[in-house]
């Protein structure tokens, strides 16, 4: 049975898509914690590193019929091959379509369970726990201004909402109001979801470097209630700009992808920032393994943020210990109009990388030669 959807009826009251405005803040809202006194400078381009890997492309097959649309979300299940995607069913968006957005192919590339039809207007990032259980956030919504995507305006408000699914697609849990909000009527372009060891769900939110866009992270219990949030839009230490991914390191700190700013942030779980590094680049997806290495997918520089150009786009690899990058999976593409290679990163238990992409609209594997 689906559970009731875990707001406030205040917030209900205040979902509409198109109506959405920005609020007071919180009463949940945590103060900015002091700076680090040596956060770090920006880094200067990381791009010699060198590439042990060979690129796979098709792996992962679709079915008679259906051609791949924008993908910005990949995952791993909990047996270590098979892979979860989040998929947007068009070239933008799901809205209005009767294909399932979440895919997910065994080992060798093979689909062998899809669902979400009709839920998802743009589905923009995914997590699956260590229960199997599947989570997605819709980054956009019908009817109003949206993140990712938008659609028209048809029924009720839909979209800018957390889902959680059983691994056989049945739905458990929907977080935030259907079409979205601000402050406590939350979500506003949600781009992705992570559920702790301990149960605690954390979401990151703003799409938009637009004056009055959301920029922030929420951390909510096990049950699903609002704990605290973090950040708002700017480039300060303690601010963002599109917190695009999150990812956690063996120690339990949370790696924030600031991706408008160029760098990621690191905290602890109560919010408070405990560094802030340069080096892997502009992060649209991060991914850490058991092991603390870390894989930062740069979607964007020099063609989205075109006076970024003397980072190259790809997937860096290092260590989220030390920070230090050693390896570079390059963009084949040098001069691309708009986003490219991977925006979604994940690693299998064998070690291959998967890079999901918007542009190229692509699910890529990479192997170590």
């Amino acid at each position: 049975m689906t559970r009731p959807t875990l707001v406030p009826a205040a917030a209900a009251l205040a979902a509409a898509c198109a109506t959405a405005q920005p609020a007071a803040q919180s009463a949940a809202q945590t103060a900015p914690a002091a700076v680090p006194a040596a956060v770090r400078q920006p880094a200067q381009p990381t791009n010699d590193a060198p590439n042990p890997y060979r690129t796979v492309e098709g792996w992962a097959r679709m079915p008679a019929g259906r051609a791949w649309g924008s993908t910005s979300a990949v995952d791993v299940d909990p047996d270590g091959t098979s892979i979860w995607v989040a998929e947007r069913c068009g070239a933008n968006s799901c809205a209005g379509s009767d294909l399932p957005p979440v895919l997910k192919f065994d080992s060798a590339g093979t689909l062998v369970a899809s669902f979400g039809a009709g839920l998802l207007v743009a589905p923009h990032g995914i997590f699956v726990g260590r229960d199997g259980h599947v989570w997605v956030t819709d980054c956009a919504c019908t009817g109003g201004r949206g993140g990712a995507a938008e659609a028209p305006a048809a029924g009720p408000p839909k979209g800018h909402q957390v889902f959680e699914f059983a691994p056989d697609g049945r739905l458990l849990r929907t977080l935030g109001a259907p079409g979205g909000g601000r402050d406590t009527a939350y979500f506003w372009q949600p781009n992705d979801v992570l559920v702790a060891p301990d149960g605690s769900i954390f979401v990151a939110e703003g799409h938009s470097s637009q004056p009055g866009s959301t920029a922030r992270v929420l951390k909510f219990d096990r049950s699903g209630r609002l704990l605290k949030t973090w950040g708002q839009l700017g480039a300060g230490p303690n601010d963002m700009n599109q917190p695009h991914a999150l990812a956690m390191d063996s120690r339990g700190r949370l790696f924030v992808g600031d991706r408008g700013n160029d760098r990621i942030q690191i905290y602890d779980q109560q919010g408070r920032l405990l560094d802030t590094w340069y080096q892997f680049s502009r992060p649209s997806g991060i991914w850490i393994d058991a092991r603390d290495t870390i894989y930062v997918a740069d979607s964007e520089s020099g063609s989205v943020a075109r006076a970024r150009t003397g980072w190259k786009r790809g997937i860096r690899v290092g260590s989220a210990r030390t920070g230090v990058v050693t390896a570079f999976i390059p963009d084949p593409a040098e001069n691309p109009p708009s986003t490219s290679a991977a925006e979604g990163v994940a690693v299998d238990a064998r070690g291959n990388v998967y890079g999901a992409e918007v542009g190229p609209r692509a699910l890529k594997r990479y192997v170590r030669r």
